[in-house]
């Protein structure tokens, strides 16, 4: 299978967000493998250049004796088959000098001098050094760090932490050091180039590098590293592998580009219909002909699901502007209805709740409503002997007691019930207030703000804990419809914008029921809720439809890699094991 051919098939299911990386990694297997490039004859064979690395480590004095074994030796198992051209040997095998860095760096730590490479400057999928943030160091004459000073084709890795990223130095670098949580990997003359930190970078080392756990930390020791296998083909073929590779490489850029370019015209397009249907419209034929066109291609445009979170958005920012379904004139009007419900309290004996706005809420009711529509403060909402606060105050936890609804609990929409704690009774009697009742509405004040779900029946009776307002809502309202208001972009943004405290923001009870809705009438309040549940089923569906669409690209993506690196997708079968 050619080149060509593997990246016009891995362009077609390159929409799988790590369908790049997984190209790249498995290039880099081919590479280790003898796959990327054909091997020549006349080559010579790796264990000639085994033994021209040896009397060249003798002359130049960094090897006295020859190693004493190689994975060449007939009782040892290779990881994989290599050409038989190719040959299995250690790291330290190819190395002049395999160290770590001196421990006594930071009282030489300097506005200039020379470069200290640390971990942050290591690479994880790379071998480029990254150089955004250096350190300098002027190190003492003939202190002990100067043993670790490097030089060009010098190979870095980390030895703590994230073991096994990565560095090379390039030819000019300057003076530079490195600490004890990096290795020096200085390849001798013959290895010099850009085979290794390709082979270092591979799955297949990388691998060796996450397999020891030692300590309190992950940590490699020196001899780990020099213990570390490579597949070492002829000197000749590792030119042409680093040439493949790199050609490879810039194709895989050239993807990764198209495919951004390519996603950032889509978001662009996404976001500009979003904009135009958020933004109020003084002409309702343009506003409709814009909704039309975004339903007929946000669906083909939304390419994974996390976009779908702001077609949701934009279905509750229309529902609550009036703009998701017709107002119907034979509607009773809002005001009537909130009269009702104001009413119903005032025959409790209860103080009407005003309906009018104070300066600072009024500064809040900017969006423009239809005419039979009107505002209403939360606790205008609010059935008589009822009222909105927050649950109980330091719940004291009990094995057997009263369910009690922490934010935790909670998700948009619904509450896990089987993983409620609860609270001792003695201590929930004194919230009574709180005791929760079927289709309460519970909206998390704390930490995560803004959720909301309804009490289930089986909850009735529960609790809530102080980072949990409760809401009951007038059975004269439509509650799903409250709902959807209070999950609207309008309401959120008012519930962000009313948090207190700095360690842990809350919403202020006093300001939740200051909070003003907007309200339509109650048969439209019905009607919003209907298209509402049947939009977010659209969104549901089409959110399912891609989730399962990136599951298939990504295994056709491993199906199809697994298959070249087989060898049965070569274009004849008398190729069945040739190269790309």
């Amino acid at each position: 299978m050619n080149a060509d051919r593997l990246l016009a098939l891995f362009e077609r299911i390159s929409a799988a967000p790590d369908a790049n990386p997984r190209l790249r990694r498995f290039i880099l297997d081919l590479a280790v493998r003898g796959k990327l490039v054909e091997q020549d004859p006349e080559d010579e064979p790796a264990g000639e250049l085994l033994g021209a690395i040896y009397e060249s480590m003798v002359l130049s004095g960094s090897r006295k004796r020859k190693p004493s074994k190689t994975l060449t030796e007939p009782d040892d198992v290779a990881p994989f088959e290599i050409p038989s051209s190719w040959a299995w040997v250690s790291l330290g095998q190819i190395t002049d000098l395999i160290t770590s860095g001196s421990r006594d760096w930071a009282k030489h730590y300097s506005s200039d001098g020379a470069i200290f490479v640390r971990m942050g400057n290591l690479s994880r999928h790379h071998y480029r050094l990254r150089l955004d943030s250096i350190q300098h160091v002027k190190p003492p004459a003939g202190g002990e760090g100067t043993r670790t000073s490097l030089q060009a084709w010098d190979v870095l890795v980390s030895i703590t932490g994230d073991v096994g990223m990565l560095g090379l130095i390039p030819e000019g670098f300057g003076e530079a050091y490195i600490n004890q949580h990096t290795a020096l990997v200085r390849p001798c003359s013959l290895m010099k180039g850009l085979f290794l930190p390709e082979v270092l970078r591979s799955d297949f080392t990388q691998d060796q590098f996450r397999a020891p756990q030692r300590g309190i930390k992950n940590s490699f020791r020196l001899s780990d590293v020099a213990n570390v296998l490579i597949p070492l083909p002829p000197l000749a073929e590792q030119h042409r592998i680093v040439a493949k590779v790199e050609e490879l490489m810039a194709l895989c850029d050239q993807l990764e580009a198209a495919r951004m370019q390519r996603e950032q015209c889509r978001d662009r397009l996404v976001a500009a219909s979003l904009q135009r249907l958020n933004q109020p419209s003084e002409d309702p034929e343009a506003f409709r002909s814009d909704a039309r066109f975004a339903l007929q291609v946000l669906p083909s445009l939304t390419a994974t699901p996390a976009q779908i979170k702001p077609l949701r958005q934009t279905i509750l920012n229309l529902a609550v502007r009036g703009k998701l379904v017709e107002q119907d004139p034979e509607d009773e009007p809002a005001e009537q209805l909130l009269s009702a419900v104001l009413k119903a309290q005032w025959q409790k004996k209860r103080k009407p709740i005003p309906t009018a706005f104070d300066d600072k809420s009024k500064t809040l009711v900017k969006l423009p409503l239809p005419d039979s529509w009107t505002w209403a403060k939360i606790e205008a909402i609010v059935p008589p002997d009822e009222t909105v606060t927050y649950g109980i105050l330091k719940p004291v936890w009990v094995a057997d007691g009263v369910p009690t609804v922490r934010v935790t609990e909670m998700k948009t929409g619904s509450i896990d019930t089987s993983r409620l704690p609860c609270c001792d009774p003695v201590r929930a009697e004194k919230f009574r207030k709180t005791t929760l009742k079927e289709w309460d509405l519970l909206v998390s004040k704390d930490g995560t703000i803004g959720k909301t779900a309804f009490v289930p029946a089986g909850l009735a009776g529960g609790n809530i804990t102080q980072h949990v307002i409760r809401l009951p809502i007038s059975s004269q309202l439509c509650r799903p419809y409250i709902r959807i208001a209070i999950d609207s972009p309008y309401c959120q943004s008012f519930l962000r914008g009313e948090t207190k405290g700095v360690a842990l923001q809350g919403v202020n009870v006093g300001d939740f029921r200051k909070m003003p809705i907007p309200l339509p009438p109650l048969a439209e309040q019905h009607r919003i809720v209907a298209k509402v549940d049947a939009l977010m089923a659209l969104c549901d569906q089409l959110e399912q439809q891609l989730s399962q669409a990136e599951q298939s690209r990504r295994g056709l993506l491993e199906a199809v890699l697994q298959e070249a690196l087989a060898g049965r997708l070569a274009e004849r079968p008398d190729q069945s094991h040739a190269p790309l």
